[in-house]
């Protein structure tokens, strides 16, 4: 693995690089980033969650002249939710640079995005349709962008814009780079990439088989309501000895650790907004065994080095299946068995179904404890701490008071008395959750498997802009032993450019 530090970057994009905790380079971003500071057209070719924003978004960041307002660098994205997550990860790079950025998408007030285009961002995020809708507004400038960077291509091709995205990329100077990023190499993608590149890099990475050793795979199907009383009843009856709870915000995060403290637990949340310091001091306390539950998202937990947890609970389920590895990763380490269980909505069903396939190995259904069910398994705490300390055996002056009770009471009376003081029951007060939208209709990934698991409708809109440079929405990416008491079920125009040789990179 290559370090940041060695990829002659600034120390504005360094620093910032740094402050996401990022230190080693990925493949795609060690190739991507090396050719893209040349100025090289580019074809990368890899998975979603293999960090090819960081990848582009680098050398753009790096080729922005701050002291020039116009429009230098233009991202084309399928979906609003992509060019919200690409234009906040732009964000963080180029923070300490001051780079203006905007992302454009339907579903919002057009009128709201022409206001925020006449704050002059440096770089534009944008869907195909809206952006075709700010060219021929004439709102959108393009004459001065010099670099293009197409994400996702062949969901676009998918979703059928693909002549929308030639007509814009018509409209931007022959001069500029083009970066083109996809999965999967279609004919239709191969042709634009002939059309409009100039002797292109290609960087592919090979996908690797993705597996999961010595970790219990659960799925929990639950409406977004009823998710965090779900998790508490596992808590209590799965008695993890460390456990990370995944969420898909920072605002997730901070919602779901105040509530878990509300209810007893010792929780402290981490995301990209917490400073280094207190980071790491939460780390601290959480390998320390002082914190129980380390509530984190994505980004947040990359490149964390820690051993010893039981338990990870997905309470939101990763948009891509390299997350969910690298996520449920954190247990089953050093020979001993972890346990992961992931929460789906309904609508996010097909997600379960592309995890599957990608790990190769099926989820097991979970059927929630009931509330009883958790009672019981803080009664059976209680027991096993009582059980502990008879065996240690230094009761001391202990004994005598025990042998005065016993003349009054029945030993069975005074045991279950004990018990009784011991066991913590389940709090239940109240807590506030804010709902998540579920992740967007993967078409063409749906699943059907034991217990009829398919994989639902329904879209998603995203989070608005505030169009001054900073997106307003807050993305991250944005949960052992046995299961106690918990009940199992098996689961069931023209373009500009010249065509040229294509030299090929793999990693």
């Amino acid at each position: 693995m290559v370090k940041f530090s060695e990829l002659n970057l600034s120390e504005t994009t360094l620093k910032s690089v740094r402050r996401m905790g990022f230190e080693e380079a990925t493949p795609i971003q060690e190739g991507t980033i090396r050719l893209g500071m040349e100025g090289k057209d580019i074809i990368g070719q890899a998975q979603t969650g293999t960090g090819k924003t960081t990848a582009f978004g680098i050398p753009l960041i790096e080729k922005i002249d701050t002291k020039d307002g116009n429009v230098q660098g233009l991202i084309i994205a399928p979906t609003r939710e992509l060019a919200i997550q690409v234009s906040e990860e732009l964000y963080r790079l180029g923070q300490d640079k001051n780079v203006r950025i905007l992302s454009v998408y339907g579903g919002q007030e057009i009128s709201r995005q022409i206001r925020a285009l006449k704050n002059r961002p440096q770089i534009i995020v944008g869907t195909p349709g809206r952006l075709l809708d700010h060219i021929n507004r004439r709102t959108l400038k393009l004459d001065n962008v010099n670099t293009l960077i197409l994400d996702e291509a062949d969901e676009m091709l998918n979703m059928g814009f693909i002549e929308d995205i030639q007509t814009i990329m018509s409209s931007v100077p022959d001069t500029r780079q083009t970066l083109l990023f996809s999965a999967t190499m279609p004919d239709a993608i191969r042709r634009i990439a002939e059309k409009f590149m100039k002797t292109p890099e290609i960087v592919k990475i090979k996908s690797k088989e993705m597996t999961v050793e010595n970790i219990e795979q659960f799925f929990v199907k639950s409406v977004e309501r009823e998710k965090f009383d779900i998790l508490s009843r596992l808590l209590n009856v799965q008695q993890p000895e460390l456990a990370i709870v995944f969420g898909r915000t920072k605002r997730r995060v901070d919602e779901l650790s105040h509530a878990l403290n509300i209810r007893g637990y010792v929780a402290e949340g981490i995301h990209g907004d917490l400073s280094q310091a207190k980071r790491m001091s939460v780390l601290k306390q959480f390998k320390a065994g002082k914190v129980d539950i380390l509530v984190a998202t994505d980004v947040a937990a990359r490149g964390l080095d820690i051993s010893g947890v039981s338990h990870v609970y997905n309470f939101d389920i990763p948009q891509d299946p390299e997350s969910y590895v690298h996520r449920i990763g954190r247990t089953g380490r050093a020979g001993k068995k972890g346990v992961a269980v992931t929460f789906v909505t309904p609508r996010e069903m097909g997600y379960l179904g592309i995890v599957e396939r990608t790990t190769k190995k099926k989820m097991e259904a979970l059927i929630p404890p009931t509330a009883d069910e958790a009672v019981l398994g803080q009664k059976r705490v209680a027991m096993e701490q009582l059980q502990e300390m008879t065996e240690k055996n230094n009761l001391g002056d202990y004994r005598e008071l025990a042998a005065e009770m016993l003349e009054k009471f029945d030993a069975v009376d005074l045991i279950a008395a004990a018990l009784k003081t011991m066991t913590k029951e389940p709090e239940d007060t109240p807590v506030s959750i804010s709902e998540e939208r579920p992740l967007p209709s993967r078409g063409g990934g749906g699943y059907k498997g034991k217990g009829g698991r398919s994989s639902g409708g329904g879209g998603y809109k995203g989070s608005r802009s505030t169009g001054s440079g900073r997106p307003s929405s807050s993305r991250s990416g944005t949960g052992a032993g046995g299961s106690g008491a918990t009940r199992r079920r098996e689961g069931s125009t023209s373009g500009g450019g010249r065509p040229g040789r294509t030299r090929r990179h793999e990693s």
